[in-house]
């Protein structure tokens, strides 16, 4: 049995609040309404932050079921797209539109990143709004509610928020008498954070199910100026864990120090051979299929605003990899140290040589790059530099035969980077759509630096892609105390209106 739940779209079509004044531009009348509903959507996006969301977890079932009956009192066709037993649905809705000659998909994710609780200041499925430091009791403020508050919880901002602006959208033209411009579907994806493992035999299974002119993605954050943005590619990724090995046992450092080869020291010279301080790979040919910005992509690069000097001073930055800018830096590819592991410090520390050193290390990836294509060269360039490379764990006997051996476990996820032209008919109409509603430009970015896995998407239906991101850029996203600026989730609805009521090309 679903459990009972305030759905803002059964008050909608029973019209118990007040609706738009009559005869008023779609944003007046959104926004209108949304100052009339303001509580009842944070009640329903509240209810839904309180389902623990790990995909992996039993709980994500209770998740799809509330999303489930949240998109069925929208009047949408619901079903569960999945994998096998065992496996986090997929939810897949439509709500046809009378004389509409577009479809266009709305995707978001519901499950979330894991959580350590005792690094949130409150528990991370308990919302909890503050001002500041200072909670706040939104249920008893008089509305209008403030939009700088802050709402706290895993997913608040990625991508519950998302979800609930899509369907508020729904529910704000429904009370406004404006039908969907477009035949909509929904697809909200139950394993995203854990790279989405099953989604791609999903798509290729209901290909004909989910077949459309365009997919609009909720996901991400809003450009640091706090402007709206639109972007229309992704990086791929791919990652990988490095073990490099010392002496079969530790070793006291001053009896065999500088005769038993140190395994941190390989491990950083490992590192080094593949990247240098300012980031640039150095891998020969690394970038060989990399894809060079269109001119529309270039005219959208200068045209962004500039964040590197507050970033600078936010980040307490001393100085930046390269010289170029952060948009300019995320169209190449890029290698990430996740972290390294080797020995002791502090009071940990001993004056021991360790049995081995460990490095876990993901690339970004931009079109047209693959994970196969860089898992390759990585490979023989670190043979090429004298290396032993096994994937699996070796016995003394290959540590014995090997002057440097390193061991390689590659991310059984990743994708490719995906990029949708900008000059495409459906990419034009997304940003004149947009920049009606908002009454200013959106800010235009070719490529985001975060994955997401849109490739997948762009491969199966050959068709544009591109991302909506509602979210506040300071959102604490995969972190602790993960929240959602007020005043991104109003402006995300009135966003989305457009993009359903008012998108044609």
């Amino acid at each position: 049995m679903r459990p009972r739940l305030l759905l803002l779209g059964v008050v909608v079509g029973a019209q118990l609040l007040a609706g738009p004044s009559p005869g008023g531009t779609l944003r007046d009348d959104v926004r209108a309404w949304r100052m009339g509903h303001e509580k009842a959507i944070l009640e329903e996006l509240d209810a839904l932050l309180r389902l623990p969301n790990l995909a992996t977890h039993p709980e994500i079932e209770a998740n799809a079921d509330r999303l489930q009956a949240m998109l069925e009192a929208r009047g949408l066709a619901v079903r569960r797209l999945s994998a096998g037993p065992g496996t986090p649905p997929a939810l897949y809705g439509e709500l046809r539109a009378e004389g509409a000659a577009r479809t266009v998909v709305y995707y978001a994710h519901y499950d979330g990143q894991p959580v350590t609780p005792a690094q949130w200041r409150s528990d991370p499925f308990v919302p909890v709004m503050r001002d500041g430091d200072r909670e706040v009791d939104w249920r008893a403020a008089p509305a209008p509610l403030d939009g700088d508050w802050r709402l706290f919880a895993r997913s608040a901002s990625d991508d519950k928020a998302s979800i609930v602006a899509i369907l508020s959208a729904l529910d704000a033209l429904k009370a406004s008498g404006r039908p969907p411009s477009v035949h909509v579907k929904v697809f909200l994806d139950g394993e995203e954070e854990q790279g989405s493992p099953h989604l791609r035999s999903i798509l290729e299974a209901h290909k004909d199910l989910l077949k459309a002119d365009l997919w609009l993605f909720g996901d991400g954050p809003v450009h640091p100026t706090r402007r709206p943005q639109l972007f229309f590619g992704v990086r791929g990724i791919t990652g990988v864990e490095i073990t490099v090995y010392g002496p079969a046992r530790a070793l006291h450092s001053g009896h065999y120090g500088n005769w038993a080869p140190n395994p941190a020291v390989l491990a950083a010279e490992l590192l080094t051979s593949l990247r240098d301080s300012d980031g640039r790979i150095l891998i020969p040919q690394f970038d060989a299929l990399v894809r060079p910005p269109t001119k529309a992509e270039a005219r959208a690069l200068a045209a962004l605003p500039d964040v590197e000097t507050e970033l600078r001073q936010s980040l307490a930055l001393g100085r930046t990899e390269g010289s170029q800018r952060l948009a300019d830096s995320l169209m190449r590819p890029a290698l990430n140290v996740r972290g390294m592991a080797a020995g002791g410090v502090g009071e940990a520390a001993t004056n021991a040589i360790p049995t081995e050193a460990r490095l876990s290390l993901d690339f970004r990836l931009v079109p047209d790059q693959t994970p196969a294509d860089v898992r390759e060269r990585v490979e023989d360039f670190l043979r090429s530099r004298g290396w032993t490379l096994t994937h699996d764990a070796p016995d003394l006997a290959a540590r014995k035969a090997a002057p440097r051996l390193a061991r390689l476990e590659w991310d059984e996820g990743g994708y490719p980077a995906q990029r949708t032209d900008l000059e495409l008919p459906a990419a034009r109409a997304v940003i004149a759509a947009a920049e009606r509603i908002l009454g200013a430009r959106p800010v235009i970015l070719p490529m985001l630096g975060g994955s997401l896995p849109m490739s997948h998407f762009a491969q199966v239906f050959a068709v544009p892609v591109v991302g909506v991101p509602i979210a506040n850029h300071d959102n604490n996203q995969h972190a602790a105390d993960e929240n959602l600026r007020l005043q991104n989730l109003w402006d995300g609805i009135e966003l989305y209106a457009a993009l359903l009521a008012d998108l044609t090309w």
